[in-house]
Order: structure tokens, then sequence, then C-alpha cells
């Protein structure tokens, strides 16, 4: 039977329940680069809430640095960032991965200047697609802290070893409010137990870590991780099968929404999801043949699972918040083509690029884009991608 929850009054601001987690471990740092969830973790460790090191730094790549040398010695370790802060982490988000350092990372997805913007698209965390850091796309509050507390457990099995970004819309979610369920700690504290790290930095038995390696093993290194990378998705099942059995709550690596019998599927992720599930309820009412995919998991992204669910569909229309510059298509496309590539008979793909720098996309532009794929679908023939939205 699951866990009777322990339920907030009234409502509680995202970052703080990101932060508010008992961790139970030989050690855990924090790593502060972000400001107000850190600045609220540093609230709980003075407390005596939870028992931990909290490490300031002077720069985001600082603070991944210092994050891998926490977790080179088998502390549990944890930062955040968005946008700017983690492009100039970059150099040590590949050291992080190829060092197999379970790192969960809280990354608030905001757009990248130039022009200065604080607020939300998808571009910082595509960016860094190729990192080595296994990637998952949240919707809610409540979501976003039960695939926080899980990702701990999915890092830390011997069979990934590999850091994790849980991504949370920037503003839309972050700084959202909502009201959210929230584990005793006794119960984070069993279910997470204590880390066993596969080996450890330790002055007794000295070992090198990330050394230079150049032609003759570079390459296996990175076959190892990719390797990894193969093993998330048996590893995240069994994960949230323990966490289901405990809560009652689970997400999969992606979520499907009036797909079975559904001419055009949209597909997309994060808070953009809610409003698409929205969209289609009305569409449905008005008798469209239309359902949702919802990914979470974008690394390693579920190539035959997403085939299996899109596959009878006529068209899947994707949105996403990213430009790939000078590339035929956009990064979540790009993915969706290339996984249905080998089918004999596939579905059409649209591509729409959608609210960059925070640009609001309400209903009406998921309805925009919808309309235009039944007309592609009647020509035969789509764009390989398109903006709606954007002043002409």
């Amino acid at each position: 039977m699951p866990l009777s929850p322990k339920p907030l009054s009234n409502v509680t601001l995202t970052f703080l329940l990101l932060t508010r987690l008992r961790l139970k471990c030989s050690d855990a740092h924090v790593i502060a680069e972000d400001t107000i969830i850190v600045e609220d973790y540093q609230k709980f460790a003075a407390d005596g809430e939870v028992h931990c090191r909290v490490i300031p730094v002077e720069s985001e790549h600082s603070a991944m640095s210092a994050c891998i040398g926490s977790s080179a010695v088998g502390a549990r370790v944890a930062t955040a960032s968005a946008s700017a802060g983690l492009a100039l982490m970059w150099e040590i988000l590949y050291c992080a991965a190829s060092m197999r350092m379970p790192i969960i990372f809280t990354v608030a997805n905001r757009a990248l200047s130039a022009p200065i913007n604080i607020h939300n698209d998808w571009s910082d965390t595509y960016g860094a697609r190729d990192s080595g850091f296994i990637q998952i796309y949240t919707q809610s509050c409540q979501e976003a802290y039960d695939t926080t507390i899980m990702a701990f457990k999915i890092a830390e099995d011997h069979k990934v070893l590999l850091p994790i970004m849980v991504c949370i819309d920037g503003f839309i979610l972050s700084h959202n409010v909502e009201r959210v369920e929230m584990l005793p700690t006794e119960a984070v504290e069993n279910f997470l137990g204590v880390r066993k790290p596969f080996i450890t930095l330790d002055p007794e038995n000295p070992i090198t870590m990330g050394p230079l390696a150049l032609t003759n093993y570079y390459f296996e290194f990175k076959e190892q991780q990719d390797r990894a990378m193969e093993a998330v998705p048996e590893v995240f099942a069994k994960v949230e099968a323990e966490f289901e059995m405990m809560t009652g709550r689970k997400y999969g690596m992606f979520e499907k929404h009036k797909t079975d019998d559904a001419d055009i599927i949209l597909f997309t992720h994060s808070t953009l999801g809610g409003t698409a599930k929205a969209t289609v309820d009305v569409l449905r009412e008005k008798g469209e043949k239309v359902g949702v995919v919802r990914l979470r998991m974008f690394r390693p992204f579920p190539t035959k699972e997403i085939v299996e669910v899109v596959k009878n569909a006529k068209a899947v229309a994707v949105f996403e918040k990213c430009r790939s510059f000078g590339a035929p298509s956009n990064p979540l496309a790009l993915e969706l083509r290339t996984a249905l590539y080998d089918l004999e008979k596939r579905p059409m793909v649209t591509d729409f690029v959608i609210g960059l720098g925070g640009r609001d996309v309400p209903p009406t532009t998921i309805i925009e884009g919808y309309e235009k794929t039944k007309e592609y679908l009647k020509k035969g023939k789509a764009p390989l991608y398109e903006t709606l939205g954007v002043r002409k």
C-alpha cells in the first residue's frame, strides 16, 4: 500500500519543494550556484532539517567542479543552474559525465543571450544534450519533486553512474505555486538509503580519476558511457516501480494522452504538455482524432517505445522551444524523425518552433500547428520546420 502523504497546507513554491529533500547518506554536498534553490537549502541546513555541507563557489564552472570533487570522495551531491549559468559549466558537464559522477542537477530552463532574456525556452539543456547527462523534463511541481528524489537512486545505480538533469520550465514552473504532497522524512531516507560508491578518492589508497587518455583509450571511455546510457531505461523502470509502491505515483519515460485512435499526435514536453493535453480535450469534443505524447526522458531517447506509440498515426506534430541554427530541423523533431526512419510506412512529421524567449504559447498556437498539419497531410508534403507565434 502506498504511504499516506504528508500534505502541505495551502500552497508551496516549486523551488522549495525541489530542495527540501532529506538525504540519508555518508555525506551530502549541495554546491551553491542557482540562487533561490540553494538559498533555501542553506536555510534547511542552518535549521538542522538536513544534514549536509553547502559549498558556496564563485562561478557555475566552479560549482560543477566542486560537485565532481565531492562526488568522487563518495558524497551524495546536488546543484542547480539555468541558462547562461549552465553555459558557463559547459566544460565541466562533460567531465562530470565522463568521470561517471552521479550528480543531480536541477535546471530551470531559460533562454540564452544575446539579447539578454531570462524567460523560458529549452535552448540551454538542448545545447547540452550530448554532454552525457541523463535529461528528464517535468510538467508539474509534484512531478519535479518526485523525479528529483528518484533521480538520486537512478544515477547512483552501478549500472548507470551518470549525472542527471531534472529540468523544470523557468518561471512557468520554477516560480509556480501548486499544492504538493511531500513524503515523510523517513520514507525518503529508506527509499534512497546510503550511497554506495563504486570507487572513491582516498588519500590512503591513491588513484587517478579523469586522466589523460589520448588515442589509446579515449574511445573506450566513450563506449562505456554509451553502454551506461543504454542501461538507464531498465534502471529507471525499476526505481519508478519502487517509488509507485511507496506513493502510488508513476510517470514513465513519457506520457500518452488519447493516442490509441489518434490520426495526429502532438509531441512535446515540460509544461507545454499540459497546454497540449487541454487543447486536445477540446478538439476531441469537436470530433477531432488527436492525441498527445508528452516526453519526459530526452536522454536517453526512448526510441522503440515512442515509435510503438506513434507509428500508426498519420502525422506527428512536434512543438519545441528551441532553434538549431543551420540544421535541417530542430532537436526534438530530429530525434523523432531518426526514430521513425526505418519504418516502411511512417507518419508525416511536422516541426513547429514556438515560445522562444518566453513568448506565450496559448492553445490557439497549438491549434494553428494542428490545422497546418492537417493541411500538409492533404498535400502530402510539409516543410522541415516553421515558426508559430512570431511577428512577421
